[in-house]
């Protein structure tokens, strides 16, 4: 498969032009990727409008994926969240509020992308039995539920899939019912882009999903921010048309030409020997569970690329991590029940190794369930009067009874323990207290007057 944008940088470095034009390192090395790194020169294209090399590597990335069409971010899933939503909206029957149904654990992309668009939010909550921030499992009969209870079909039904832990929805599921009821799936996809390669195929797009984005950088070799934007054959067709026009209304006017060559480059390894390498590595890392298994760790359920260690009793998902890092070795995300390792075919078969020498034997026993539910505060006002109004903050003690300003969270996980115009109660309290959180941003008592 061809490389249009790493060909056309490459070439440009060698001609050796004088650079009479942004950026200002002018190719001089300062950290070694500067010759590379161009602007919308002659021959270089524009993202938003492309018609060039990067509207043939897009289309390359389009053939990969099997979608209708597929473009390219290069500020990460969070643009494509924005944009995904603004296609969904476009989806809104004439006359009527633009609802979206969404899982709660969403990224607070999704709320900050709330307040620019100002559409109203209908949560979808988790099975009481599952306890944790950063899961929102969705059974169909509880879609279909809320979908029926409904006035009008909303402007889409958005998803976590996989979740920050490894989980994955029944999409084929979901998108079925979605269909039935009259709008579409869309799916924040962040942590599966290698997931079409699979055989057979676990990727949204492939089952049932309408639109979806990919953090490429997550799981393939992609320079960091480097995403995709994918709407599926059998979307509405609107969504396709618009989806530069919704790429640019959020994006930089200075796209990173860095990371859109390494989408391109992407390309190609994705078409050479990429299924065979994926396939060969996800035998390594079950090979690698079962040995965890085997000395005593609770190895969670996830997704193919992905190991999710349930901290046992008397320890915390931080002190894996910190056992990680006495071995030089860096986890992707740890909380004071899991610990969130993410692999690609990128690792080597001894680090996989190291991985099980350094975790050991575990010699303490199962936890009992500890995490707790996410937290359902009481509407106050919009999110978009929410985030726009004038905020403070204050100590978490103080918060019982404030409305929430912005999400206070971290990245990662990023999802919201309090919603933006919900009032805080003793629900997200116990989620401050149980992740750390010490202050948090409220409206300041005068805006709610």
């Amino acid at each position: 498969m061809n490389t249009p944008i790493c060909d056309f940088l490459t070439a440009y470095q060698r001609k050796g032009t004088t650079r009479l034009h942004m950026p200002g390192h002018k190719g001089v090395s300062f950290l070694g990727c500067e010759g590379l790194d161009l602007t919308e020169v002659a021959g270089a294209d524009s993202l938003y409008e492309a018609e060039g090399i990067i509207a043939e590597s897009e289309e390359n990335a389009t053939k990969l994926f099997g979608s209708r069409r597929t473009v390219y971010s290069t500020e990460g899933s969070s643009q494509c969240i924005r944009a995904m939503l603004y296609l969904a909206l476009q989806n809104c029957r004439s006359g009527t509020p633009p609802v979206i149904v969404a899982a709660r654990n969403v990224h607070k992309a999704f709320v900050y992308a709330a307040a620019l668009l100002d559409f109203e939010v209908v949560w979808l909550w988790p099975e009481a039995k599952y306890q944790s921030l950063c899961g929102c499992p969705i059974s169909s009969e509880g879609l279909q539920k809320v979908l029926s209870s409904l006035s009008a079909p909303p402007a889409a039904v958005y998803i976590t899939s996989p979740d920050y832990l490894g989980a994955t929805a029944d999409i084929a599921s979901l998108a079925e019912i979605c269909h039935r009821y009259g709008t579409i799936l869309a799916v924040d996809n962040a942590h599966g882009a290698y997931l079409h390669f699979l055989s057979p195929s676990r990727h949204p797009l492939d089952l049932g999903a309408d639109i979806c984005c990919d953090s490429a950088h997550k799981t393939l070799p992609v320079l960091t921010g480097g995403a995709y934007l994918h709407v599926a054959k059998n979307a509405p067709p609107q969504m396709e048309a618009g989806m530069k026009s919704a790429m640019a209304l959020f994006g930089s006017t200075s796209p990173s030409y860095l990371t859109l060559a390494s989408l391109d480059r992407c390309n190609r390894y994705l078409a050479e020997d990429y299924d065979l390498r994926l396939a060969q590595t996800i035998a390594a890392i079950d090979r690698t569970k079962a040995c965890l298994k085997e000395n005593g760790w609770d190895i969670l359920p996830t997704d193919p690329l992905r190991i999710t260690i349930n901290a046992p009793a008397g320890c915390t998902g931080f002190a894996l991590a910190d056992r990680l890092r006495q071995n030089n070795m860096e986890c992707e995300y740890a909380d004071p029940d899991s610990l969130v390792l993410m692999l690609t075919p990128e690792n080597s078969q001894h680090e996989l190794f190291r991985l099980a020498e350094v975790m050991g034997q575990n010699t303490l026993p199962a936890a009992c369930q500890r995490n707790l539910p996410l937290a359902d505060g009481k509407r106050i006002c919009s999110i978009r009067k929410a985030l726009f109004a004038p905020h403070e903050t204050i100590p978490v003690r103080d918060a019982p009874g404030r409305i929430c300003g912005a999400p206070t969270v971290s990245c990662p996980p990023a999802i919201p323990i309090a919603v933006s115009g919900e009032q805080i109660e003793d629900a997200a309290l116990r989620l401050f207290a149980y992740y750390g959180v010490e202050t948090v941003d409220v409206l300041k008592e005068s805006a709610i007057q």
